[in-house]
């Protein structure tokens, strides 16, 4: 990891409503997040997490503060330059995936490459190593419909990783997917993270503690509580990553001792 910040934000906000019916989603936040780091942040429903990834992103618009991707301030740039950097340096994972139904899964992760302006050969040169690398290279002529759900969340990570972002946001990842599938989606971030790709991930699942350097509880908007975790990930050996964490206890139990 190194020094460098590839996302803050100070003083995010993001209200929704007015007078008695106003919603403060995401309130007055700062937040660093350091190159190399995979933060987890968790918390109910409402809570906030969802809506606060989308302003990292660039989905969204705060209503005041301000949030920078590396060295780019991006709650003041142009729809078109905010398009063309979310395209180059963030990989998005989504809970329903949103895969194009019509290609298959090769076409899906070369997709983005070719909209950034790389040549076809390249470009499914790329997606097909990343399909392999997610364990689906058997599966690249698939349609998403001939997919399980977790063989679909794989494709949408390789998807995410297409054009080498500086950082990877996921949204509840492995909210719809069964208990098999969600093990395999958490090996593969565990790799992302090893390999010191910049990842962060909301969720209400406590289980990502086990991929995750770091881990920030939201609630009503804001953090409640921001905490270090410790460990070696999915191939520890069943202490938890948890520095003393509700959440890094139950990761430990249940991934603790698993490769």
């Amino acid at each position: 990891m190194t020094g460098s910040m590839v996302l803050r934000t100070r003083g995010l906000t993001r209200q929704y409503g007015r007078d008695s019916g106003l919603v403060r989603a995401v309130d007055e936040i700062d937040l660093d997040v350091p190159a190399g780091q995979a933060l987890a942040i968790m918390g109910p429903s409402g809570c906030g997490k969802s809506t606060l990834l989308h302003l990292l992103g660039g989905l969204q618009r705060p209503t005041d503060g301000q949030v920078w991707l590396a060295d780019h301030r991006i709650d003041t740039m142009s729809e078109r330059a905010l398009a063309r950097l979310r395209r180059d340096s963030v990989g998005f994972v989504f809970q329903s995936f949103h895969l194009m139904d019509e290609l298959t899964a090769v076409e899906n992760v070369e997709l983005a490459a070719l909209l950034a302006g790389q040549s076809p050969r390249r470009a499914r040169k790329r997606a097909m190593y990343l399909l392999d690398r997610v364990g689906l290279a058997d599966r690249a002529r698939h349609l998403p419909a001939e997919l399980s759900g977790g063989q679909r969340q794989r494709v949408a990570i390789a998807r995410a990783l297409s054009n080498d972002p500086l950082v990877v946001l996921a949204d509840e990842p492995t909210g719809n997917l069964d208990s098999a599938a969600t093990v395999e989606v958490l090996r593969l971030f565990d790799e992302i993270r090893a390999a010191g790709q910049t990842l962060v991930v909301v969720t209400h699942d406590a289980r990502i503690a086990a991929v995750a350097d770091r881990m920030i509880s939201m609630r009503d908007g804001a953090f409640a509580d921001d905490s270090p975790l410790a460990g070696a990930g999915m191939a520890g050996t069943g202490s938890g990553r948890g520095s003393g964490t509700a959440a890094g206890a139950a990761a430990g139990t249940v991934y603790g001792g698993r490769r």
